[in-house]
């Protein structure tokens, strides 16, 4: 904790910043160095500072490319005395976004490392490996010193395995939601050696599905450097995730500690192991992992899962082939009900989904939006309990009309058969398509399944109903334990995304969506207890008044969705950019110059609740796209415009920066292959961002930046990211136009904006007083920045 506390009273560490560069580096320096003179005569310590340059691209936001100059990485080495030439690699970052301490992303897991590293440095047993410690310090500009380290730095070819440390939400456990590329003995590595084992393929294959809007080191060690890895994260409480709030006191001294037991202990293990030499041998296959309710992790092989599931699949065909094909009394009649109790189920399925979509379609459009994020329990009573009101309402309708004459006891037999199949065909489908998460499928259909056979005589005795409720509860009890342990973790993931997640998804809608996907698993097995029962009318009433009285209630705006409670903040973020646009010509006279605060929520509900508080924020001063500039002529940070459309451009005076952007053409050649190639020098700030827009009759065939090969953002401009660390020589790169059709209006457009995210070129007095009128429930994160546009 003494070095996380010291870490983060530094304050925000951008790259580039003198905090960043100097004061943290200074400090992690000087902690190796007191670890090194404890150490144990057993291991040697080698420290290096890097500062590497160079540039990559990447598929993140929509794809674009990235360029650094002069970051620091502080790499330390710890080997057995004779040394060694095999190594485990353990990452972490030190450098923090804007205006946020960061102590949960990253300084945490800095601090377990230095605590690991003097733990290992002092042990008196022997280590088989090295195990090397790199402290990035430019993670947060998009995955820079992490390439600038495994594709530069001479230790990295040593490196057969990796473990990545970092951070999506605020304390609690550290979960692993990252492994490989199929390297399933990486994973029994982390299984056997943890001490607090937390682990979930679902969340896997749900972050590289692309739905969550991050990304993290893991990516750029798997591709850049094809070396096999685990990535953990803090997940809970990601409502204060790059805020001012995320602060070292709200980081439980239990979180640290179960976290470096955890670290240490997968490092040991790891440093210690036979198979880490030759780690590419055991490449084979994905692996099925999941933790049982925090407890112990399972893990097995995928193609055991795949067995596994084919063998669960199997029985069902068995059991429901025998009843569906088998030539027997009645057997048309149940084929016919069965297909009928199919039907029906999917009918409420379908129309409990579009209810709840109108519901948020409503809410959304009527401004009530995100009314449940400080108030979770608000969704659940207005989208959960009309989803399962409108399931009840359907099947108590058929019960009534269609099964007039029908036995309960059969349709609840049905209906369950209904359930199994719906299930089965789910897992099906799953393994098929090779998702390791498929054995949540598998446990729904396994557990009922062995449940229904062994209590089906149970079932056909005359009064034997509550003895069969009892062992059917029983045997259902662990798909359905687990299913709302998922569930809490979905939700404890997803809602504080959807506060993040731009203007363009409506965030209601995603979740009553969730919401009406959950209630239509849990309540599958439960559909037969709608027949089973007597009545439903109570059960309906209920439901129905608790859903309107809280739609009432959310409509009236009863639930403001933000929360400033110092325990527990949940903040609406909001961008504020005091920007000096330039546009210039062809013949590079200025067209256009204006200034303003440029303003982005980073949620749904725009400015409709900060206009009451700061009047001028309000839609008459929406944010106009420049059509012909390129991201419509605004200074983004990163590619985000396709998520954040609805923006606002307040009038403001000209900003001045002490160390001003220069960007100049200093040539212009025809190539032998009839292209035009415009080079380019560019100095200014630690972060500058830079985009290109080619004419029509032209193309973009090359360029110097990343592996040669352009690549488009969405919506088809080009968007370089820079950054430097403290000293760097001017930016100088080129790009290759190919020319199909001259055109009077040129060949190409290009702009780059200067970001200033530290020191006193940060402020300025317009930005402070804006930034004062915004109320405690929102986490204003401000800089000053310039815009120029040039013709070619």
């Amino acid at each position: 904790r003494d070095y996380l506390e010291h870490i983060t009273s530094i304050g925000p560490r951008t790259t580039g910043s003198p905090e960043n560069e100097i004061v943290t580096v200074r400090y992690l320096l000087e902690q190796i160095k007191l670890i090194e003179a404890q150490s144990n005569s057993l291991h040697r310590i080698s420290v290096d500072v890097q500062r590497p340059t160079g540039s990559f691209s990447i598929d993140f936001l929509g794809g674009f490319t990235s360029y650094y100059d002069n970051i620091t990485n502080v790499v330390v080495k710890l080997e057995p005395r004779d040394g060694a030439q095999h190594a485990v690699l353990a990452n972490c970052h030190f450098d923090s976004v804007a205006n946020s301490p960061g102590a949960s992303d990253d300084a945490v897991s800095c601090s377990v490392m230095l605590e690991v590293l003097r733990v290992l440095s002092a042990s008196s047993e022997a280590l088989h490996h090295a195990v090397i410690f790199l402290f990035n310090g430019a993670e947060e500009n998009v995955l820079q010193a992490s390439h600038g380290f495994i594709t530069q730095h001479p230790w990295a070819s040593l490196i057969r395995a990796f473990i990545n440390l970092e951070a999506a939400g605020v304390g609690g456990k550290e979960l692993v939601f990252q492994t490989g590329p199929e390297n399933p003995w990486l994973v029994q590595a982390y299984v056997s050696a943890a001490k607090h084992p937390f682990a979930s393929v679902v969340a896997q294959e749900v972050f590289q599905s692309g739905i969550i809007p991050s990304d993290t080191d893991f990516r750029i060690y798997r591709d850049f450097g094809n070396i096999p890895g685990i990535d953990l994260a803090f997940i809970e409480n990601g409502y204060i995730y790059h805020t001012k709030y995320d602060t070292a006191d709200r980081i439980l001294t239990d979180s640290i500690q179960r976290a470096g037991d955890n670290i240490l202990a997968v490092l040991k293990y790891l440093a210690t192991s036979d198979m880490l030499p030759s780690s590419s041998k055991y490449r084979h296959g994905n692996m099925v992992f999941f933790d049982v309710l925090g407890l112990f992790v399972v893990a097995y092989p995928s193609r055991v899962g795949a067995i596994i599931n084919c063998m669960v699949v199997m029985a069902v065909v068995l059991y429901l082939g025998k009843k569906l094909l088998q030539p027997k009394l009645k057997t048309d009649t149940y084929r016919k009900d069965f297909f009928c109790a199919l039907g029906i189920t999917l009918i409420s399925w379908f129309t409990s989904l579009i209810t709840v979509l109108i519901l948020a379609v409503f809410v959304s459009l009527i401004g009530q939006s995100l009314s449940w994020y400080s108030h979770f329990y608000v969704s659940v009573c207005l989208y959960g309990t009309a989803a399962v009101a409108k399931i009840i309402l359907i099947h108590t309708l058929a019960k009534k009309f269609y099964y007039v004459n029908a036995s309960d006891r059969y349709l609840g037999e049905v209906f369950f058969d209904t359930s199994l199949c719906v299930h089965c065909v789910s897992l099906t489908a799953l393994t098929y398509r090779g998702l390791c998460s498929a054995f949540i499928s598998a446990v729904w259909v396994a557990f009922p399944l062995l449940t229904k056979l062994c209590v089906h005589k149970d079932l056909k005795q005359h009064g034997a109903r509550g003895k069969f409720i009892a062992f059917y509860l029983l045997g259902m009890f662990i798909p359905y334990l687990y299913a709302l342990y998922l569930i809490w973790a979905v939700f404890e993931m997803f809602t504080p995304i959807l506060g993040r997640s731009g203007s363009e998804i409506p965030p209601d809608v995603v979740l009553a969506s969730i919401l009406a996907g959950c209630t239509m698993i849990l309540s599958s097995y439960f559909i037969s207890f709608i027949y089973l029962a007597k009545s439903t009318r109570k059960t309906l009433l209920a439901l129905t008044s608790v859903c309107a009285v809280t739609f009432l209630l959310v409509c009236s705006g009863a639930f403001f969705p933000y929360s400033s409670q110092p325990a527990s903040p949940k903040p609406k973020r909001v961008f504020l950019q005091h920007v000096t646009r330039t546009f210039h010509d062809l013949d590079g006279n200025v067209t256009k110059r204006d200034s303003g605060i440029w303003i982005n929520g980073f949620d749904y509900t725009g400015m409709s609740h900060i206009t009451p508080h700061i009047p001028e924020i309000n839609d008459t001063i929406r944010a106009h796209c420049e059509e012909d500039a390129p991201l419509c002529g605004f200074p983004w940070y990163l590619p985000v415009h396709f998520l954040i459309r609805k923006n606002w451009y307040l009038p403001a005076p000209e900003v001045s920066p002490g160390d001003p952007a220069h960007f100049r053409l200093v040539s212009k050649e025809q190539t032998p292959w009839d292209s035009v190639k415009l080079t380019f020098e560019a100095t200014g700030p630690s972060h500058m961002s830079f985009y290109v827009r080619t004419h029509k009759g032209s193309t973009l065939s090359q360029w110097s930046l990343g592996n040669g090969t352009p690549v488009t953002s969405k919506g088809g401009d080009y968007f370089v990211f820079y950054s430097h660390g403290l000293q760097a020589s001017a930016w100088r790169f080129w790009i290759e136009v190919q020319v199909l059709e001259e055109r009077p209006e040129g060949m190409v457009t290009v702009a780059i904006a200067a970001h200033y995210l530290s020191g006193e070129d940060k402020k300025s007095s317009e930005l402070d007083a804006l930034r004062e009128k915004f109320p405690d429930w929102t986490f204003p994160s401000a800089w000053v920045c310039t815009y120029s546009l040039f013709v070619f």
